[in-house]
């Protein structure tokens, strides 16, 4: 078993490991069986029969294909959330292993069999340890690969039918080392937003241009245009990116066409500066139209809101985490993402932290030599792998986050 990075092992994480291998033949069979945003009904049935084996109190269908499992001890009136998201992603895998996906076209590209079975396995140990005076609410969530499985569940109840004092997330990360956790005070990833631009000239013969209004012409300072609005007009100590990834137009090579269209994605760490790029991306779409004498919408969709931790729950993580893995283990400034994660939206209704713990992995998250299965790939790559050498370490700390939490007085 992979040791924590002070070099020494906690006695917790000891205490799990000949329970490892039977979490590890159960991540695989998730990894095998990949389903996709809201179509989770295997993998919610494996995980609800887990839980009632466990002695467990059970809830289905929250969120269409959700899972919450309640465990209680004690007299304690306090309780606490875990969440871990089940669906795959719709690409197809690479890897040669024995448990790689059985369904072509789909693939648990970014660990959330990984996930799914460290809440299980702690759920698991935690009905049988009971160290704890309260609740513990257990949330597999489904759809969160840009399908919002977490506003699904919200809008299903979730806060009123279990009423919790915090919720708290994780999700493996490649690149930072096996036996490592990040924790942010404050913004962890970004909003994620969606833009399409549709722009309308006038067609016309290629050699005669001056008998049109070009789209193209208009469309490509558009493109360039919106770089200004992080560079000049977001604050330098802020972030934000505005990315193009289509630019449509045009069938023939001798024609001007008649429109153009542009999409893209706009991202940001705070609300502010989410609402200043889209104010500014209106801005520059409307300008630089009337400029090239061409008329222009913009269809902006809010996606993702920024998942921001609270700082109470982000210290208090960091605490679990030196406690479990080590006082070098946890890092307080290790660089947020500016991807997205609808776990953001548990944190607008509760206080609460989202964690990541490392995959192991170079520090780009590219593969290393030896790493079993290529799992030090980055995310959403067609030969990730999560790592079953963290199991341990996640369970670790999602037992000793809970029994912290909800100490015996």
């Amino acid at each position: 078993m992979t040791r924590a990075a002070s070099g020494t092992t906690h006695p917790l994480i000891e205490a799990l490991a000949g329970r490892v291998a039977r979490w590890t033949q159960l991540r695989r069979d998730l990894h095998a069986h990949p389903e996709l945003a809201f179509e989770e009904t295997r993998t919610g049935a494996v995980v609800a029969r887990a839980l009632r084996e466990a002695g467990i109190e059970v809830h289905e269908g929250i969120g269409r294909t959700g899972v919450v499992g309640v465990l209680r001890a004690g007299s304690g009136d306090g309780a606490i959330g875990l969440r871990a998201d089940m669906d795959a992603l719709p690409m197809s895998e690479q890897n040669t292993f024995e448990h790689c996906s059985r369904h072509e076209g789909r693939m648990h590209g970014c660990g959330h069999d990984g996930h799914t079975a460290m809440l299980l396995a702690a759920a698991e140990y935690l009905a049988v340890t009971r160290g704890f005076d309260g609740t513990v609410y257990f949330i597999f969530q489904p759809a969160e690969e840009g399908r919002g499985g977490a506003p699904a569940m919200i809008a299903d109840g979730l806060f009123e039918r279990f009423p919790m004092q915090a919720v708290f997330g994780l999700h493996n990360w490649p690149g930072l080392p096996a036996g490592q956790m990040a924790v942010h005070d404050g913004p962890a990833m970004a909003s994620s937003d969606e833009l399409e631009i549709i722009i309308e000239g006038r067609g016309a013969h290629a050699a005669m241009p001056h008998l049109g209004a070009d789209p193209v012409l208009a469309g490509a300072a558009i493109v360039q245009s919106l770089q200004s609005i992080v560079s000049r007009n977001v604050s330098p100590v802020e972030c934000g990116v505005v990315s193009v990834t289509q630019f449509q137009a045009g069938e023939a090579y001798n024609v001007i066409p008649q429109s153009a269209r542009l999409r893209g994605t706009a991202r940001a760490f705070t609300p502010e500066v989410r609402d200043q790029l889209e104010a500014g991306i209106e801005r520059v779409v409307q300008g630089v139209a009337a400029a090239h004498d061409v008329s222009a919408a913009l269809n902006y969709r809010r996606g993702y809101p920024p998942t921001i931790n609270s700082s109470v729950e982000a210290d208090f993580c960091a605490t679990v985490g030196r406690e479990v893995l080590g006082e070098g283990a946890v890092h307080t400034d290790y660089p947020p993402s500016m991807g997205a994660e609808d776990f953001a939206y548990m944190l607008q209704h509760k206080p609460g932290c989202y964690i990541w713990l490392g995959n192991g992995g170079g520090p780009d998250g590219a593969s290393q030599p030896g790493h079993e299965h290529g799992g030090g790939c980055m995310l959403h790559n067609p030969r990730y792998d999560f790592n079953d050498g963290i199991i341990a370490f996640g369970v670790a700390y999602w037992t000793r986050l809970v029994e912290r939490y909800l100490a015996r007085s």
